[in-house]
């Protein structure tokens, strides 16, 4: 008889995520909960979180939280990024210790702005310099990966289940406007620290339920633009992607998110001619960035989130609103756990973005 973990379970994983948009400050704790709902979509071999706005004393530095598999690596690696960067503040991450989270690497945070004499010889905007440094250490120095490199922003991942990952990072001790979560159920891709969701790169961060048929046509094309795929999963090439339309082509959410769960050929032909002008160049423009598969995922970025399911829908995702307050979960439950009185609930349709930003007064993009 197959007992529970001995069989797999195909649309497994979980992801939730809780927005204010007022931009008012979330107990990291609320996140915790409301993953924990979903402990069984989940087998113990990754969970993690994102939170934004968690960082206001350091708002103005980049956040780099990195693993380290050895002192030597560690030494490596800060020297590089002494060459590049004003290191303002660093220190380990504080953790507290418990059974379930084992094997853990060495974590350490550096708050950090280029030098500027190494920005300006560099001729590169300030993002692109800060993701080009990243990328680097990533591909090149054994046994250091900088996991997380946004401003006042920071992702937290182990492999463990997601509420264990939690108590792990302490996450009751930070407060944000904007949290996600994932409990991961890995299927093809193996289980570890580097492994586990979310995948960032700057202030952008990947959640994601499913599986990526596409994945080397994806990871082939975004590697032509100096990106690299070292982490030996298929979500990663989404964070690249997401990077590369909006940050480096110019794209909105939106237009990215036409990108990546494309309108059918058909369904285009049935558009208004404006409309289906702009879905034509899309697909036509960015066709190798098409996804492909089951998914469902969550996007944060600086001031805002986006939740986006494949066209054909083939993940489940819910969202809800109290107030101010946005929630995005796998399951209706996760939820109703932190919010039980909603003032709305829906499921969006396949392909269809969710966008939540700040209010305009909080100085959050619209």
């Amino acid at each position: 008889m197959l007992k529970e973990g001995q069989i797999r379970i195909p649309s497994g994983c979980a992801i939730s995520g809780i927005f204010s948009r007022k931009g008012s400050a979330i107990s990291g704790e609320r996140i915790i909960r409301s993953i924990a709902v979903m402990h069984d979509r989940s087998n113990g071999l990754g969970g993690g979180f994102a939170g934004y706005g968690i960082y206001p004393d350091y708002a103005d530095f980049y956040a780099l939280h990195v693993f380290y598999d050895s002192q030597t690596a560690k030494q490596e690696c800060e020297r590089y990024l002494e060459r590049y960067f004003d290191i303002i503040n660093l220190s380990k991450i504080p953790t507290r210790k418990s059974a379930a989270i084992v094997d853990e690497p060495l974590i350490w945070r550096y708050f950090v702005t280029p030098l500027p004499h190494r920005l300006s010889d560099s001729q590169l905007d300030e993002r692109e310099f800060v993701a080009r440094r990243v990328i680097r250490v990533n591909s090149s120095i054994q046994g250091a990966y900088i996991f997380s490199s946004g401003k006042n922003m920071g992702v937290f991942k182990a492999v463990g289940y997601p509420e264990d990952v939690g108590a792990f990072y302490r996450l009751e001790d930070y407060a944000g406007y904007c949290w996600t979560a994932h409990g991961r159920y890995p299927t093809n891709t193996p289980g570890w620290w580097g492994g586990a969701h979310p995948f960032a790169l700057l202030d952008y961060s990947v959640v994601h339920n499913g599986e990526i048929s596409s994945y080397d046509a994806n990871r082939r094309s975004i590697e032509m633009h100096g990106y690299r795929c070292t982490l030996q999963t298929d979500t990663e090439v989404i964070t690249y992607i997401i990077d590369y339309l909006v940050r480096r082509q110019g794209l909105t959410m939106e237009e990215a998110a036409r990108v990546m769960a494309a309108p059918f050929w058909d369904t285009i032909a049935r558009m208004p001619a404006e409309q289906r002008r702009e879905a034509t160049y899309l697909r036509n423009a960015f066709a190798s960035f098409l996804i492909t598969g089951p998914f469902s995922i969550l996007v944060g970025f600086e001031g805002g989130l986006m939740a986006l399911n494949d066209r054909l829908k083939l993940r489940s995702m819910v969202v809800g609103e109290k107030g101010d307050l946005v929630y995005v979960a796998s399951e209706e439950a996760a939820i109703r756990a932190v919010e039980p009185e909603l003032d709305s609930i829906r499921a969006p349709r396949g392909g269809e973005a969710v966008l939540i930003t700040l209010d305009a007064k909080k100085g959050g993009p619209q």
